[in-house]
């Protein structure tokens, strides 16, 4: 049985959609819920010490939805970032950003930007924002990252590519590997979401909806989590 805290959780935030759907109201307003259900997060991870969040905010695949639902999730974040980043600041959160720049409104990003910059120093709780993030495109980003490195320091293109060698080239370096995923709305798939990172993380599944995912849904999974016989493969003495 864990005995302690994850130190990185990732979390899948499903179910605005259904959320507002239920209550006849737009999907916009889920979004908006969802983003409420994020601040309450944030509070009680300060309140118990938790140390790293991984939050996916908006994959790769996402751009497929309608143009009203894009334009309403990134006009959320600016909100979110213009209304909060003050008190963010204040309690000590540290913004990380992972994912591609490109696509993201200008915007957006500018602001996304200052608030990892604003923030860098921070180490209360380091909350990470996986915008516009796929893990199949981070790992080839990775790769040809490392190539491109190499090629520059004139370093052999054949010499084998290290774990650490990798890992110090994916967007959530230097985060720890993630411990405990959880996502929301009773799907039980990982979503192109931080295949790297989560390969011997604890997956944790609940019907709650994103939006009414609150501080006992938090408990019930930290309890379900310290319930887990973590092996990594060897076995328990």
């Amino acid at each position: 049985m864990s005995t302690e805290l994850p130190k990185h959780i990732a979390i899948i935030m499903d179910g605005n959609g259904r959320w507002a759907k239920s209550r006849g109201l737009s999907r916009s307003e889920g979004h908006r819920e969802g983003s409420l259900a994020i601040e309450r997060l944030m509070e009680v991870a300060l309140e118990i010490g938790l140390e790293n969040i991984s939050l996916y905010a908006f994959s790769t695949e996402n751009w497929k939805r309608p143009i009203s639902e894009i334009q309403s999730i990134f006009k959320l974040l600016n909100e979110f970032i213009e209304t909060r980043l003050e008190k963010i600041q204040k309690n000590g959160i540290r913004i990380l950003h992972s994912g591609t720049s490109s696509k993201i409104p200008f915007t957006s990003y500018k602001k996304v930007r200052k608030a990892v910059k604003l923030t860098e120093k921070n180490n209360r709780l380091t909350l990470n924002f996986c915008l516009n993030y796929g893990a199949k495109e981070e790992l080839l980003s990775a790769y040809n990252r490392i190539l491109k490195t190499r090629k520059q320091a004139k370093i052999s293109l054949e010499k084998e590519i290290t774990e650490q060698e990798l890992e110090a080239h994916l967007y959530t370096y230097p985060l720890p590997p993630v411990d405990l995923l959880i996502r929301t709305a009773g799907e039980q798939r990982v979503s192109n979401f931080l295949l790297w990172q989560i390969a011997y993380a604890e997956l944790y599944f609940t019907d709650t909806l994103w939006p009414d995912f609150d501080r006992q849904s938090l408990f019930q999974a930290l309890e379900w989590y310290s319930k887990r016989v973590r092996k990594f493969g060897g076995l328990n003495e």
